[in-house]
């Protein structure tokens, strides 16, 4: 049986934002799929260290926009904290290219910080058969 990431993530966007899901962020449907084409492509572990690096690029573009100084963009960050650039496979890109489409997408909605799905997607590889739990997203981003 593969790991059901999706209902990972669905049962921790619950814990992050309650119940009803009718109180929950538009985007929050829309981004599963594209957390799920990480964890499909690159398996559980590295799709954890990818939403650790993620969480560490949003970090960047945040720190970049508050301070008013040039901004290299998530998608550069992604690259850099990841190594996507040093040896790119197919899995990587068709990684790489979710965690672009699904950034762009959750940065439309005020209603939620894109850390929040970052946090969400982190604890639900660490459940069920996922790896070990690994260092949250808002705690690596301020290392």
């Amino acid at each position: 049986m593969t790991y059901d990431f999706g209902l990972h993530f669905t049962e921790e966007l619950g814990n992050h934002f309650g119940s009803p899901t009718a109180n929950w962020p538009a985007t929050a449907e829309h981004v599963t799929p594209f957390l799920a084409i990480v964890v499909n492509a690159l398996g559980v572990t590295d799709g954890a260290r990818w939403f650790e690096a993620a969480g560490r690029a949003h970090q960047k573009v945040v720190a970049a926009d508050e301070a008013r100084t040039y901004n290299f963009g998530f998608a550069h960050y992604l690259d850099t904290a990841t190594g996507t650039h040093e040896e790119i496979t197919l899995p990587m890109e068709a990684a790489f290219e979710a965690m672009k489409g699904m950034y762009v997408l959750a940065r439309q909605d005020s209603a939620v910080d894109v850390h929040a799905y970052f946090d969400c997607a982190l604890r639900a590889c660490s459940r069920d058969g996922g790896h070990a739990a690994s260092t949250p997203v808002a705690a690596a981003a301020s290392a």
